[in-house]
C-alpha cells in the first residue's frame, strides 16, 4: 500500500470519525451535578400566585423544553445522549428533571462527554461505514465492519486502525480486476463533482468532493466519490447540523429560564416600593431581556429552517437525478439522497416550529414589558 493511499485512508477515517454516532450505551443521568436553573414555582413571594399571562409563558416554556428533549431522543447522533433523554422523559419528576437534563452541566452535557471516549467513538465509526458504504460498491468494507460491530471492543478498534483501510484496499483491487464492476467515467460526472467540491451546501460533501479531485487523483477516486464518499458528507452534514442547533437551543433554555426568574422578582419586587417609577423600569427592563433573547433564538431558528430547506432540496433533486440516470455511477448516492431529502425535510419543519416557540416568547414577554411600565 502506496503512502498516498494511506493517507487517502487517514483523511476517510478522520472524516466518518468525526460525527459522534454511537449506540447501544445507556448512560445515566448526571450524577451529583447541580443544575445552573432551577425551575421557578407559580407563586409569588408572598404566596399569592403571579400574574396569569407569567404562569402561561412558564407552561409554554416547560411544553417546548419537553419537545426538545423528545427530539434529541429521536434524532440526536449520539446513542448516549439519546438514551440520557429518554430518562429524563421518562423521570416521575417531570418538568424538574428535563430542567435540569438541559441545564449546563446537567445529563445533556454528561451524555455528550460520554459520547466522546474512544469505545463509542469507534462503534459509531463502524456504525457509518455500514451506513453509507452500500454492498454493491464496497462488499468488503461492508462485511468487515458489520463483524466489527457484532465483535469485542478491540475488534472495532482494530477496524478503526486498519480494517477499514485493508477492506477499502481489496474493494478496489476487486473493481479494477472484474471487467463488469470497472466504472466508465464520463467528462460530466467529473465536472458535478467540481462544482460540489465548490457549491454544496453541506461541508463535509464539499470536503469528499474535494479529496477526489485532488492533485494526483484518479478516475477511482472519483468513482469512489460516488460510491460511498457522497453519501458519508452528506451523513456528516447532518449530524453536524443536528450536533449544532441541539448545543444551541439547549442554551437557549437555560437562559430563558433564568431571564424569566429574574423578570418575574423584578416584577413581584416592584409591588409596593417606595420608588415606583424604578421599580417599573427595573422591571421592563428584566422582561425587555427575555424579549431580546428570543428575538435572537427566533432569528437563529428562521436562518436554520432556510438552510435546512436549502439542504433537503438539494437531496431531493439529486434523489430525482438518481432515478433518472442510467448511468451505473448513480445508483449508489439514489437511496441516501432519498433518505437525506427526508431528514432535512423534518429539520427543516422543526426549525419552524422552534421559530414559532420563540416568537411567542417574544411576543409574551413585550405584553409583560408593557404591562410593568403602566
Amino acid at each position: 500500500m502506496n503512502r498516498q493511499w494511506r493517507v487517502a485512508q487517514a483523511v476517510m477515517v478522520a472524516l466518518l470519525g468525526s460525527g459522534g454516532v454511537v449506540a447501544g450505551v445507556a448512560p445515566p443521568q448526571a450524577v451529583g451535578a447541580v443544575p445552573a436553573v432551577v425551575p421557578a414555582t407559580d407563586q409569588a413571594a408572598d404566596g399569592q400566585p403571579v400574574a396569569e399571562g407569567l404562569t402561561q409563558m412558564r407552561a409554554a416554556a416547560k411544553a417546548d423544553a419537553r419537545n426538545r428533549v423528545l427530539y434529541y431522543a429521536k434524532y440526536h447522533p449520539a446513542a448516549e445522549v439519546r438514551a440520557s433523554a429518554w430518562n429524563a422523559l421518562r423521570s416521575a419528576r417531570g418538568d424538574e428533571a428535563i430542567a435540569e437534563w438541559l441545564a449546563p452541566g446537567g445529563g445533556f452535557d454528561y451524555a455528550k462527554q460520554l459520547a466522546r471516549n474512544t469505545r463509542a467513538r469507534n462503534k459509531a465509526f463502524c456504525e457509518r461505514v455500514v451506513s453509507t458504504h452500500p454492498k454493491e460498491f464496497s462488499p468488503e468494507v461492508r462485511a468487515a465492519a458489520e463483524r466489527a460491530l457484532k465483535g469485542t471492543d478491540a475488534d472495532r478498534a482494530a477496524f478503526v486502525k486498519t480494517g477499514y483501510a485493508e477492506a477499502q484496499q481489496r474493494d478496489r483491487t476487486a473493481r479494477e480486476a472484474d471487467a463488469q464492476r470497472k466504472v466508465e467515467l464520463a467528462a460530466k460526472d467529473r465536472e458535478l463533482v467540481r462544482s460540489l467540491a465548490e457549491h454544496d451546501p453541506g461541508e463535509q460533501v464539499r470536503v469528499a468532493a474535494q479529496w477526489a479531485l485532488r492533485p494526483g487523483a484518479t478516475d477511482v477516486d472519483v468513482a469512489e466519490f460516488f460510491g460511498y464518499g457522497w453519501s458519508s458528507g452528506g451523513v456528516l452534514d447532518l449530524e453536524a447540523y443536528r450536533l449544532r442547533v441541539a448545543d444551541g437551543e439547549a442554551m437557549r433554555h437555560a437562559v430563558l429560564s433564568q431571564l424569566i426568574a429574574k423578570a418575574a422578582a423584578a416584577e413581584e419586587a416592584g409591588k409596593g416600593a417606595a420608588d415606583a417609577a424604578k421599580a417599573r423600569a427595573e422591571a421592563a427592563a428584566a422582561w425587555k431581556a427575555v424579549s431580546e433573547h428570543a428575538d435572537a433564538a427566533q432569528r437563529a431558528w428562521l436562518a436554520e429552517q432556510e438552510a435546512a430547506a436549502a439542504q433537503a432540496e438539494n437531496w431531493q433533486n439529486i434523489a430525482k437525478a438518481a432515478k433518472e440516470s442510467a448511468d451505473s455511477l448513480w445508483k449508489n448516492i439514489g437511496q441516501s439522497a432519498e433518505t437525506n431529502q427526508t431528514s432535512w425535510t423534518q429539520e427543516r419543519s422543526e426549525a419552524a416550529k422552534s421559530a414559532g416557540f420563540w416568537k411567542d416568547m417574544f411576543d409574551r414577554a413585550q405584553d409583560a414589558e408593557s404591562r410593568v411600565k403602566d
